[in-house]
């Protein structure tokens, strides 16, 4: 589905578009390894003073990740919009972590009435 045309959004409406159809739960994931991480954080930290930046752009591109394949699940079921987006991770044993997204993909239109 092209994303100029898919919406998602946390709330649980999209203002100005009617829900024609639900289609349920969807999820996607991503899976960090870190073996070794904290070491190798460490050393950068060490170089540069600028480990945060480095861990930011790790975070941001699994939730990257993860909204991708929430909205190819979406898309392949149908939809056009996501509601109830939410982000949650876990750490698994030996160093992983898996990076989740989950919302209820749905198909909307817009209404035929001006939004305030």
């Amino acid at each position: 589905m092209d994303s100029v045309n898919f919406f998602t959004t946390t709330a649980n409406e999209l203002v100005g578009y009617q829900i024609v159809r639900q289609l349920g739960i969807v999820h996607g994931a991503a899976i960090r390894f870190s073996i070794g991480a904290q070491r190798f954080l460490d050393f950068l930290k060490m170089i540069t003073g600028n480990r945060k930046t480095l861990c930011t752009r790790v975070c941001e591109r699994a939730r990257q990740e993860a909204l991708h394949v929430l909205i190819a699940q979406a898309s392949e079921r149908g939809a056009n919009a996501l509601l109830a987006v939410h982000y949650d991770s876990t750490e698994l044993p030996q160093s992983i972590t898996e990076v989740f997204a989950y919302g209820t993909a749905v198909v909307v239109k817009p209404t035929n009435f001006p939004s305030p």
